[in-house]
């Protein structure tokens, strides 16, 4: 709630000896900066046996009293920092009071108090301030509150970071292998001629250069793009942390930026308020903070003034003080309760805060959003599969290397060359398979999106949330702000029982209500003050002016700033009922007690003491209560009267005041009910005002406070007993746009509840008038949560509206609705919204009416507050998924024909060569990382993203469509580029040794899957099965400029590309012939799209991907055959003993056994490893362990035979181990051999395998071991049952 007018703050005059009147007097002062000698500390002195000296240091040094404290912090300031200034305190002098409580108070009592500090800060704690000062020495002593800029990572680093990538290191080091054999072919070999005497130019160092050139544009453009990403986020944090607080200055409320605040300054906080600076409490009103955040600290913690506190730690002596006293308010604290004003101490990195964000920034990490979860998933596989094709092409590219060396003539740098030709070939098809451009698109998507997205109006906090948006299933959405416009305005009302007043009444007229034994008048909302009693006038506005928390600003386009409720009755009070100015009719206001507005109980309340008319010179106190007009009218007992004639036919009293009044009879709140009906039919917020008169405060018999004995406890005590004053009906128009965004997302298949604090006719009437209530459920707050559980889980799903809803109600509905399955995204403004919001999928708050605390707990924040914001939020979500969905498409493909094009082609190849070089595959591999990357992620929204349903979230990446798609433009490539590679010398016509026509025809081949590729970039824009794949890219000015870069850098590469490039120019019936067939690739995506339906596609997939899975299942199998065993990953804390492992997991003792004595060799070699075999492994064992390893030396371990389960694995047997482990060492070739010649383990017999009472880890374990009849014994004694079984 908005904090009420300052004026009725009343300070402590005796803590002050500067005059509210008087700004602050700038004089030339002696600068004593609290040395001991300075007359503040010897006015001290002569108390200095009371002066509390609790300073100890950890390191047990000697105790410090307050005075020595601030000495040394004086001194560890920069040297002539005050110099010059009126200041008589540095900056960590006043960072002490941030610290621990207790020191913290006495180094408070050492600096004066308020009045000590006001001094030394030059600053008044009543006017704040001067608001025309100069400020530069203020700012350069105690700095603004900014924290210095965060050191983003230089564009350098970011190049050694990309350059870090394996792939590129190892094409960088074959590169510069390439560019030295080139230097040395160049300069070191004799001239080569052709077949007509030509000499040849010497150009082998142009591919190494190439590809030299080739990496350092792909490092380039990553670094770039990760300098731009951080450069964004930077400006994207700063705006998201500026906003705007309230601070006095001349006496003054204004409007600043938390970026303005200086020390000096005296800040108003508020419930929701997220305090940004550290200060002292000055004066207010039931303040309570949670300092969760800075201190860890869970409870509320009630602040008093530092009046206050002073007095405590003055009358506590040389001891702590008893009771428990805080005056101190520490930045990043939440307000929850109450309101007041302190004076700021510490700001930017002096603040608490400050320094816990300075620490915390070397630490900063950005975490991967799910979509990149997913994507590095597939990117993995993706380069696994890849990099098993290179390593295999490698290796048979190796082997027939190695099997043509008898038959090789040719020189050893001929042969390097070419070993190294084959490296550079099988290198760079790792580099095509591995899709780095994923995370890329990702990046680029997300960065692009939420720069695009802050122009709608929705600032991004949270990065993950921008793509989870994209696949909302349900939004719960707030009413007042979000659907309407939140431009209060009372136009109707009923003033006690008998006066009804209307915007849009003309004349009075005068009618007979069967509910009431009065006659009622409705008269014009203008004329309204000049018709109802002058006594229960001045209660009505009493009601209106001293219950309210909004107050006044002469600045704000808006008089009166706060609440919009209580905006819309300030400004009904003052054009209709002849209000003065706020802060006069407040200004005898003495304030009794305050009860801040609360949630469950909708409503709020002040208590004020106020003149007995009927006895002079004594007071009374009167307690005014507004809320949700139904709740309020059911403590109503009695309701007034407007107009002072008396009624006879009526049963009317007379109170003191001379008003006229009756009791709340069952008839009498049957009317009102009636009215509070039909305002709320109306679409009218209904507001309902009572009081009531004590003649003491705090009255007898209630319950007091605990932490103030002048205040009662419970808000809910005083609410009974009341007496009705009225009714006002307050209208908040729909926003516009609002029906038709709310008819988007049913379109796009989300579901829109509202959830709102209003009654359940009024929310009905709105959600009717929006399109979200149709005939489903709507309930109210404590019906939803009284329901059973499992009927409220059947009804949630046809939940419509939620009205009366509390914070927990929101809460509840959201727990349930993600316990379905749901994605929910929540809107909310107040503080009590934040766990609602925090739980959701998707928090959305209010930029402009929602409260710091709220902002701080959502992940979007609507910088409009509304609701069609977060639609554009909804398309921008599907915008991002779309994006990297159609470069995973793109992507697929291109990998799958690339590298099956290199890899058939260069085992084809008599010289080990690909159709493709490696410079055109990087410039390929550029084609589909970055430019797709930055011409697909870039795609803006459309309007047919909403027709259809949000994607679950066990989705994959991967639908049908898109395999069907994928799969289908990869056979058309793959078989389109062996055509031309393999049948197309006959097609043209070119004879066999006719090398230059073979280069020229291996150029078609480059040119014509380039063009494929660039084609099929148009036809992957959709992922759907509809034809125009061109839908919006008129507005998409960053795919039409990536592809003329593509098209352009392509036909610059082919025209003068030359030996880089290693092409042949071609002729213009081969241009012709690669752009058709890249061409082809749009009609070939519209037959997918058209003649293949996915039913279709699935099928055919389906029993392929059994036979693949089945294929792939026995190649595992056959790998892990021959080659069977390797070390554990990790050693076993529970045995002594090192397993070996199948790749599976699986031990070796869990199906095979060895003959005995190999496996008595195996162990003495595992036990010399361990001992013997270097310093790293010795690292890794304990001497503990080590012990046991060297007692273990003498036996080893085998399967326990019984008679009855020979062979039981899991079961020790203990055998002397042979003296020397030589023997170990001298039996290995025998070993190798016998391997060799089949010597193979024997596999166990079935029940004596892992999983017939068998651990976890493939050992018998003791309980499966009893249920069978065996006894484990790990003792020497059991070497009898180990030798039996040998």
């Amino acid at each position: 709630m908005p904090r009420p007018t300052p004026p009725t703050i009343r300070i402590d005059t005796s803590v002050s000896n500067i005059s509210p009147q008087s700004s602050p007097t700038l004089v030339k002062s002696e600068q004593t900066h609290l040395n001991p000698e300075s007359p503040s500390t010897k006015r001290r002195q002569s108390s200095a046996s009371n002066t509390p000296s609790d300073f100890t240091n950890t390191s047990s040094q000697p105790t410090l009293s307050p005075t020595q404290v601030l000495k040394q912090a004086y001194e560890e300031e920069q040297p002539g920092l005050l110099d010059g200034t009126h200041f008589k305190v540095s900056p960590k002098q006043l960072g002490l009071l941030n610290h621990h409580e207790q020191q913290a108070l006495n180094i408070l009592y050492e600096l004066g108090g308020l009045e000590g500090l006001q001094e030394k800060l030059q600053c008044d704690i009543e006017t704040g301030l001067p608001a025309d000062s100069d400020f530069s020495q203020r700012e350069r002593v105690f700095e603004k509150n900014v924290l210095p800029d965060k050191k983003t990572k230089p564009f350098w680093k970011l190049v050694l970071i990309a350059l870090s990538d394996k792939m590129l290191i190892l094409l960088s080091v074959a590169a510069v292998i390439s560019f030295a054999l080139g230097l040395y072919q160049t300069l070191g070999t004799p001239p080569e001629y052709d077949s007509l005497g030509n000499k040849e130019p010497k150009v082998d160092w142009i591919e190494g250069v190439a590809i030299l050139v080739a990496v350092v544009v792909v490092v380039s453009v990553g670094a770039l793009n990760d300098w731009q990403k951080e450069q964004q986020f930077a400006k994207l944090n700063k705006r998201k942390d500026d906003r705007e607080v309230k601070v006095i200055r001349s006496g003054k409320t204004c409007s600043i930026s938390i970026h303005d605040v200086l020390a000096g300054d005296v800040m108003l906080i508020e419930p929701g308020d997220m305090v940004p600076v550290d200060g002292v409490y000055i004066q207010g009103h039931g303040l309570r903070c949670d300092e969760s955040a800075a201190t860890g600290e869970t409870d509320a913690l009630k602040k008093i003034p530092c009046a206050e506190a002073m007095a405590v730690v003055e009358k506590a002596g040389g001891s702590s003080p008893t009771e428990k006293v805080d005056p101190f308010i520490l930045s990043g604290s939440k307000v929850l309760e109450g309101f007041g004003t302190f004076l700021v101490v510490a700001v930017g990195p002096h603040s608490a805060n400050g320094k816990t964000m300075m620490d915390l920034r070397s630490d900063d990490t950005e975490e991967a959003t799910p979509l990149q979860g997913k994507l590095n998933v597939i990117a993995e596989t993706i380069a696994k599969w890849g990099g098993g094709a290179s390593v295999l092409l490698f290796f048979v590219l190796l082997f027939r290397f190695l099997g043509e060396l008898p038959t090789n003539h040719k020189t050893s740098t001929q042969k390097g060359e070419q070993f190294l030709n084959y490296l550079i070939t099988s290198v760079t098809l790792i580099a095509v398979a591995v899709p780095e451009g994923l995370p890329l698109a990702v990046t680029l998507a997300l960065a692009f999106a939420t720069k695009r997205m802050l122009k709608d109006n929705n600032l991004v906090r949270v990065l993950k949330s921008c793509e989870t948006m994209g696949n909302a299933t349900t939004i719960c959405s707030d009413k007042t702000g979000t659907l309407t416009q939140n431009k209060m305005t009372v136009v109707e009302g009923t003033i006690g029982l008998d006066t009804n007043f209307s915007a849009k009444a003309e004349a009075e007229t005068v009618e007979s209500e069967k509910e009431l034994p009065v006659s009622t008048v409705t008269v014009p909302i203008n004329d309204v003050q000049n018709r109802i009693n002058p006594v229960v006038k001045k209660i009505l506005l009493q009601s209106i002016y001293y219950n309210t928390t909004a107050f006044e600003d002469e600045t704000s386009a808006e008089v009166f700033v706060g609440s919009k409720t209580e905006s819309a009755l300030l400004n009904f009070a003052r054009n209709h009922l002849a209000m003065g100015p706020l802060a006069s009719e407040r200004s005898d206001m003495k304030m009794a007690q305050l009860f801040p507005f609360d949630s469950g109980k909708k409503c709020m309340g002040v208590a004020v003491e106020l003149p007995d008319p009927a006895n002079p010179g004594q007071t009374f106190v009167r307690a005014f209560v507004k809320g949700a007009s139904e709740i309020v009218l059911a403590q109503a007992t009695s309701a007034v009267f407007a107009h002072a004639e008396k009624r006879p036919e009526a049963i009317v009293m007379t109170d003191s005041d001379g008003v006229l009044y009756t009791e709340m009879d069952a008839d009498n709140k049957q009317y009102v009910e009636n009215l509070i009906n039909s305002y709320a039919e109306k679409s009218l917020r209904t507001i309902g005002l009572v009081y009531r008169d004590f003649p003491s405060w705090p009255p007898a018999g209630f319950e007091l406070s605990e932490d103030d004995p002048k205040q009662i406890k419970d808000f809910g005590d005083l609410t009974c007993d009341m007496r009705w004053v009225g009714l006002v009906g307050i209208m908040d128009p729909l926003r516009d746009g609002v029906v038709e965004a709310v008819r988007d997302c049913q379109r796009a298949g989300v579901v829109v509840r509202m959830v709102t604090g209003d009654n359940i006719v009024t929310a009905k009437a709105i959600a009717t008038d929006c399109g979200i209530y149709t005939g489903g459920v709507a309930l109210q707050g404590p019906e939803f949560r009284n329901m059973d559980p499992k009927e409220r889980d059947l009804m949630i799903p046809k939940l419509q509206v939620l009205a009366r809803s509390s914070p927990q109600d929101k809460r509840l509905l959201v727990q349930r609705l993600k316990k379905m399955g749901q994605t929910v995204a929540v809107t909310g403004d107040g503080t009590n919204d934040a766990p609602a919001l925090t739980m959701a999928d998707v928090g959305f708050s209010m930029g402009i009416a929602g409260t710091e605390v709220a902002k701080e707990a959502s992940d979007i924040i609507l910088m409009d507050d509304n609701f069609t914001s977060i639609v554009k939020a909804l398309l921008w979500g599907r915008a991002v998924n779309d994006a990297v969905k159609k470069f995973l498409q793109f992507q697929v493909t291109v990998n799958i024909t690339a590298v099956l094009l290199t890899f058939v082609s260069a085992v084809e190849s008599s010289e080990g060569t690909s159709v493709m070089t490696a410079v055109q595959l990087l410039w390929v591999n550029l084609i589909m990382d970055t430019f797709a990357a930055l011409a697909l992620a870039t795609d803006p929204p459309t309007r047919s993203m909403l027709d259809r349903p949000p994607s679950p979230k066990n989705e994959g990446m991967i639908t049908v469509t898109m395999w069907k798609m994928m799969i289908g433009q990869a056979i058309f490539q793959t078989a389109a580029t062996f055509i031309l590679h393999f049948a197309g010398n006959k097609i043209w016509g070119i004879q066999d040794g006719d090398s230059v026509a073979t280069e020229r025809m291996s150029s078609v081949v480059f040119n014509t899957f380039v063009w494929m590729q660039f084609f099929n970039m148009f036809v992957n824009r959709r992922l759907d099965n509809k034809l125009n794949f061109l839908e919006g890219i008129s507005h998409n000015y960053f795919f039409m400029a990536i592809a003329a870069i593509m098209c352009g850098g392509q036909v610059i590469i082919m025209f003068v590309g030359g030996n880089a490039f290693s092409i042949k120019r071609i002729t213009g019936v081969d241009w012709a012939v690669s752009l058709v067939i890249g061409f082809l690739s749009i009609p070939v995506g519209l037959f997918l799209r058209i003649c293949v339906p996915d039913s279709f596609a699935y099928a055919v997939y389906k029993p392929f991907g059994v036979v693949f899975r089945f294929i792939w299942g026995w190649i595992v199998k056959c790998v892990l055959f021959l080659w069977p065993f390797k070390r554990k990953g990790k050693k076993d804390e529970e045995s002594d003993d090192y397993e070996l492992r199948s790749p599976g997991g699986s031990s070796l003792h869990d199906n095979y056994e060895w003959n005995p004595a190999i496996e008595k060799v195996r162990e003495d070699l595992i036990f010399i490893k361990t001992i013997r075999g270097g310093r790293a492994n010795e690292l890794k064992f304990k001497p503990k362990k080590m012990y046991k390893q060297w007692k273990a030396a003498r036996t080893s371990v085998s399967g326990n035979a019984t008679p009855e389960h020979p062979g039981s694995p899991g079961v020790p047997d203990m055998r002397r181990r042979s003296g020397s482990s030589l023997v170990a060492l001298a039996m290995v070739p025998s070993i190798v051999g016998g391997a060799v010649a089949g010597w193979s383990p024997v596999e166990k017999p079935a029940d004596a395998q892992q999983g017939f009472g068998t651990g976890p880890d493939g050992l018998l374990s003791p309980t499966s071991a009893a249920a069978h009849g065996r006894k484990i014994s790990f003792s020497d004694s059991s070497s009898t049952s180990g030798n039996s079984a040998v």
